[in-house]
């Protein structure tokens, strides 16, 4: 996630629990931990793109997909993306995610050097 998240130095707080009771509260712009769709029992940091029913572009940068190439988000599956497109493997390459694989949203970051 550069280069919102720093690559180490940072803790991040997760909320595991809304997105269970309340999945109608996340929101487009979220960044989620989830498990990853392609590498089960590993957990990426993703931003939330599409919900379902949103009609998303499948690749603004027109890297892997013409940007003029739109789709559908399925029920229950979400569209996330990371924030370095050039280096991220998200829904671009594997398509829309089940909203299973969820795993928490991140609602804070912190520095480890602030408490040193």
């Amino acid at each position: 996630m550069l280069p919102t998240l720093a690559a180490s130095g940072e803790v991040v707080v997760e909320d595991c629990l809304t997105h269970r009771l309340f999945p109608e509260k996340l929101a487009r712009g979220d960044l989620l931990i989830l498990e990853s769709p392609v590498q089960r029992g590993y957990f990426v940091c993703k931003r939330l793109i599409g919900l379902p029913g949103d009609v998303v572009c499948v690749d603004p940068t027109g890297q892997l997909a013409p940007s003029t190439e739109h789709v559908v988000v399925p029920k229950g599956h979400i569209w996330i993306s990371g924030d370095n497109a050039a280096g991220s493997r998200d829904s671009r390459m594997y398509g829309p995610v089940p909203m299973a694989l969820i795993h928490g949203r991140l609602l804070a970051r912190v520095s480890v050097l602030w408490f040193l």
